[in-house]
């Protein structure tokens, strides 16, 4: 079977090597690139990988993913976004401004 870490998208991992991430140990730094700037191919390997409700876990813990991963995230799996980290975060600190 073909490593699921080079079918990811080239620009995800551009500064590391990625032939040295390891799926289980890096869950959560893989799982935020994808969310953050993956395409929906590399949606599709993460989702077949780990699961929805795997990927949503791992998300309740992330500090700082933008609204829309979010929202995405907490409809798939049906967690109300108030109970994610990164939503609770930029309620207590909001921006300036909010574009």
């Amino acid at each position: 079977m073909k490593n699921p870490i080079i079918s990811f998208s080239h620009h995800l991992f551009w500064d590391i090597d990625k032939n040295k991430l390891d799926f289980e140990k890096n869950k959560k730094f893989i799982i935020k690139r994808v969310l953050d700037y993956g395409l929906i191919n590399d949606w599709q390997i993460i989702y077949n990988h780990y699961g929805i409700s795997k990927i949503a876990k791992i998300t309740t813990t992330i500090r700082d993913l933008d609204k829309k991963s979010i929202l995405f995230i907490a409809t798939l799996s049906k967690i109300p976004k108030e109970n994610f980290l990164c939503y609770t975060t930029k309620q207590s600190t909001p921006k300036h401004w909010d574009f």
